[in-house]
C-alpha cells in the first residue's frame, strides 16, 4: 500500500512538471530566441563626461559618512555618499548630462585607493533615463584607472563593459576632485 502511494505521488509530481510551463521547452526556446537576437543587435557605446565630486563648501556633492578614526580624509575605511554631477566639459558651469550616485571608501591600507559602488545616471539626450553601475577599485593617485561597469537600466540593460577614469583637477586639502570618464559600454 505505501508504494502505492509513493507510485502514486510520485507520478502526480512527475505529470505536474511536464504540463508545467517551463518544461515544455516553450520558455526556454523564447528565451534563446531572445537572447540570440540580442547578441546580435548588440552595440557598443562610447560615453565621454567629467565627474564633479565636491567635499567642501556649504553645498558638498561628497559627504563623510563613516570615519574610523586618523589619516585624515585618506585614512583607511573612511567612507563617503555623493550625488555628483556629471558634465560635458572639465568646467562645472558646462551641460549636466547626468549623476553619479554611489558610495566609496578607502579600502588599501598600502596605498590610496577606492572601493566605489556607483550609479551614473544619465538625464540629457539619447540615454535620459537610462544608467549604467560600476563596482571596482580605484587606485586614485594612478593617472588611469579602469573599473568594470556590472549592470545597467533602460537603453543601458544588460550591459558590460569598462570605464577609464582620468583625475583633471584635484585638491589634496579638500579631496574635492574633477575626474574625466571614458565609458566603453556594450548594450542592446
Amino acid at each position: 500500500m505505501a508504494s502505492f502511494h509513493m507510485y502514486t505521488t510520485l507520478s502526480i509530481i512527475f505529470s505536474l512538471i511536464l504540463l508545467s510551463p517551463f518544461s515544455n521547452g516553450v520558455f526556454h526556446e523564447e528565451m534563446s530566441d531572445i537572447l540570440a537576437m540580442n547578441l546580435r543587435s548588440q552595440k557598443t557605446s562610447h560615453l565621454h563626461f567629467y565627474f564633479h565630486d565636491i567635499q567642501s563648501g556649504k553645498n558638498p556633492s561628497a559627504i563623510k559618512i563613516i570615519s574610523p578614526g586618523g589619516g585624515g580624509i585618506y585614512g583607511f575605511g573612511n567612507t563617503f555618499m555623493c550625488d555628483d554631477a556629471l558634465t560635458i566639459g572639465p568646467n562645472a558651469s558646462t551641460e549636466v548630462v547626468g549623476r553619479a550616485q554611489g558610495i566609496y571608501a578607502m579600502a588599501s591600507q598600502s596605498e590610496s585607493a577606492l572601493l566605489m559602488t556607483m550609479s551614473f545616471e544619465f538625464t540629457q539626450g539619447k540615454y535620459n533615463g537610462s544608467s549604467i553601475s560600476i563596482l571596482g577599485r580605484n587606485p586614485f593617485m594612478r593617472d588611469v584607472r579602469e573599473m568594470p561597469i556590472v549592470g545597467g537600466t533602460a537603453l543601458f540593460r544588460f550591459a558590460r563593459g569598462y570605464a577609464l577614469a582620468h583625475t583633471f583637477w584635484f585638491d589634496a586639502n579638500t579631496g574635492d576632485a574633477i575626474v574625466e570618464y571614458n565609458v566603453f559600454v556594450q548594450h542592446y
